[in-house]
């Protein structure tokens, strides 16, 4: 069971040596999704409008596997940290697969079955619906995959192997976007499946990285069968659920709130929905160096807390918003200067290119704080206190996100909406240093750009 050891050296570079090879594997992931959008864009309005509905409602039931990743990489990195037998580091992780099978398998049912009624909740057009019927089954059949993938992916970030976790998203997303183009446009004896081609390319790579994930799992001893899969069941079902839970409401609240805020653009037209849909996929990407940090981060504080070296978990957490900041601000600039030309690269047709513009050129100054909510939740739910990251997602969402989006869609239209989004990401920085103190992972003491050498060493 060999792995990377995160409570000695310098802090920064055990952050950056999880990080780092993540951002490669989340913007694989992540680009799959422009690269989705940019293809059935050639097909017209409709395909395209149909990911928009699509792409937070899947995201929502992803935040599953996310929780479960995060319950599993705070049982499996904590026990590292103590020093834990390894059958029982292996049984965690073991109990951990078999939790999350069962779990993905009910949810991709329940959305099968009820897709229509929450498609058409939500302002779906007639149209737009029949394109989302040929999306689903596909995606309902391939999602039980993704909760495996990522949680496998989680006990190699656990044990410090980030780099691993990075070759298999990169595998999912490298085999799904060379398929995109054969089967949503045909190729030779294969016919023209449009956005049912996505969900099934989707699909084919999602199935390919599983293999290779948990092959290489058995093979370094992360997953055991031979530690018996019934004992101590009990006991690691609750303490995944415990974090995983929360971990997992806390993630799915983000999406879902992009869903209901989605339910707001469609009251201005499909062409709305579009734009917003195409700019928040961009913007995912936009995020993959603050996104990567936040899977690097839950190992490094899950170690040093289990060791019981808690000023190196403060310490990375603080360096995390030092990065956010450092990052966000060039990012805002560039976006800003390069709006017209991605949003005129990925949208449809001039008039959700125009929203896709105006959406990256404001939002993008505060793309920041939305870094500053992920490392501090992952930081959270390592330090097993996922309560406060799902209460903090909840709070942004819920008491300032969507409220202000919707009365500013009906004041001021679509910049409503950008509005909104730019006061909720700025105001949960504040959340996340209360919340941060509040479980112990920020001292006021030590002020936030200050690198005491002597610290980060140790």
């Amino acid at each position: 069971m060999a792995g990377r050891d995160l409570t000695t050296g310098p802090v920064w570079r055990a952050l950056a040596g999880v990080s780092a090879p993540m951002s490669f594997g989340i913007l694989s992931v992540l680009s799959v999704g422009v690269v989705d959008a940019y293809f059935l864009g050639q097909l017209g309005g409709l395909p395209l409008a149909a990911i928009g509905f699509i792409y937070p409602v899947t995201a929502t039931f992803a935040s599953l596997a996310i929780g479960l990743s995060a319950g599993t990489n705070a049982t499996v990195s904590q026990s590292l940290g103590r020093e834990d037998d390894p059958q029982v580091t292996s049984r965690y992780a073991l109990h951990a697969v078999g939790l999350g099978l069962g779990l993905g398998v009910m949810v991709s049912a329940i959305v099968w079955m009820t897709s229509t009624l929450l498609f058409s909740s939500m302002g779906a057009s007639d149209k737009v619906l029949a394109e989302i019927a040929l999306y689903v089954p596909y995606w309902a059949l391939s999602f039980p995959l993704l909760v495996l993938m990522m949680i496998v992916n989680s006990l190699f970030r656990a044990h410090g192997n980030g780099a691993i976790s990075a070759g298999i998203m990169m595998l999912s997303a490298l085999v799904n976007i060379a398929l995109n183009p054969v089967l949503i446009f045909g190729w030779g004896v294969i016919p023209e499946l449009g956005i049912e081609g996505a969900a099934m390319a989707s699909a084919i790579g999602r199935a390919m990285a599983v293999l290779v994930s948990l092959a290489y799992a058995f093979k370094r001893g992360y997953l055991d069968f031979a530690v018996g899969f019934t004992t101590g069941l009990i006991k690691s079902v609750k303490e995944l659920v415990v974090v995983g839970a929360p971990a997992a409401f806390s993630n799915a609240i983000n999406p879902a709130g992009m869903a209901l805020v989605t339910a707001a653009v469609a009251t201005i037209g499909d062409a709305a929905v579009a734009g917003f849909g195409a700019a928040t996929r961009v913007q995912s990407v936009a995020l993959v160096a603050m996104l990567a940090l936040s899977s690097g981060v839950g190992p490094v504080v899950g170690q040093n807390w289990g060791a019981d070296k808690k000023d190196r978990a403060r310490t990375a957490l603080r360096q995390c918003w030092i990065f956010c900041i450092g990052y966000g601000a060039p990012l805002a600039i560039l976006l800003f200067i390069f709006a017209d030309v991605i949003a005129r690269t990925i949208a449809a047709d001039e008039a959700s290119a125009a929203f896709t513009a105006q959406y990256l050129k404001y939002v993008g100054f505060s793309l920041f704080g939305y870094g500053i909510l992920v490392t501090t939740n992952a930081a959270m739910n390592a330090r097993s206190k996922a309560i406060y990251s799902m209460s903090l997602s909840l709070i942004r969402i819920f008491a300032i996100y969507l409220p202000f989006a919707w009365v500013g869609v009906w004041l001021f239209g679509y910049a409503g909406i950008l509005g909104a989004t730019v006061l909720a990401n700025l105001l949960v920085v504040l959340g996340a240093i209360i919340a941060a103190r509040s479980v112990g992972l920020f001292d006021t003491k030590q002020p936030l750009i200050a690198r005491p050498a002597k610290q980060i060493a140790k």
